[in-house]
């Protein structure tokens, strides 16, 4: 039995890896239909991102059933208890994916990005692939010093957001309220999608642990 327990772990542990990685291909997706109005790609994001809810409930699902059946203590239970909150931040990963797309979609056929932004918006996205796909191999390893790193990762999103915000809030901004608000929503998506791709990191650390570490600000 505890080998079939030990079984079910590893399966998480697979699910977990899978929803980063299609979290992962949203974001990537998505940053491509903002910069590029391209609607065929946003639609493919909007749509797949049931197939993350999907995952999500399942293994949530999975988990609680998991908990019942086989009554887990110590770092069992600290694994499983740390897996359905990273299943909650993975999820919304997808999410704010998700929010891009519909972004794009909304402005279609226009560009939603103005010219003076398309580079820090590129800066944006490139910076969320990075600490999305360090994640996934965090989860995968278990590696709480690769996990440690990845704050420094999203230190450079926290500055490319900050940067998005001096332009916005220049008083030579030319392109209009509704255009700003736009701009800052899309700076708010990246932002928080880098935050929970963190939060997965930590928990990671926690579950490694029992601890968390005083690294994460």
């Amino acid at each position: 039995m505890r080998d079939a327990f030990h079984d079910e772990l590893d399966a998480i542990g697979q699910s977990l890896v899978d929803m980063s990685q299609l979290a992962s291909a949203a974001m990537l997706r998505a940053t491509k239909a903002i910069l590029e109005a391209d609607l065929s790609v946003a639609e493919e994001v909007i749509s797949e991102d049931e197939r993350i809810d999907a995952l999500h409930h399942d293994l949530d699902t999975r988990i609680l059933n998991l908990m019942a059946r086989q009554q887990p203590v110590a770092g069992d239970l600290r694994t499983l208890v740390a897996s359905i909150r990273m299943s909650s931040d993975i999820e919304r990963m997808g999410d704010l994916a998700h929010h891009v797309a519909k972004l794009a979609r909304m402005r279609f056929p226009a560009c939603a990005v103005p010219p003076e932004l398309v580079f820090i918006i590129q800066e944006m996205g490139e910076v969320a692939q990075r600490i999305v796909l360090k994640t996934t191999g965090v989860i995968t390893s278990r590696d709480t010093l690769a996990a440690v790193e990845l704050e420094k990762d999203d230190d450079e999103m926290d500055k490319l957001h900050r940067k998005l915000f001096e332009i916005l809030l220049d008083s030579n901004w030319a392109y209009g309220i509704e255009t700003a608000i736009d701009m800052t929503l899309l700076g708010r998506y990246y932002e928080r999608y880098a935050d929970h791709a963190v939060s997965v990191a930590r928990r990671v650390y926690f579950l490694v642990t029992g601890t968390y570490s005083s690294d994460f600000i």
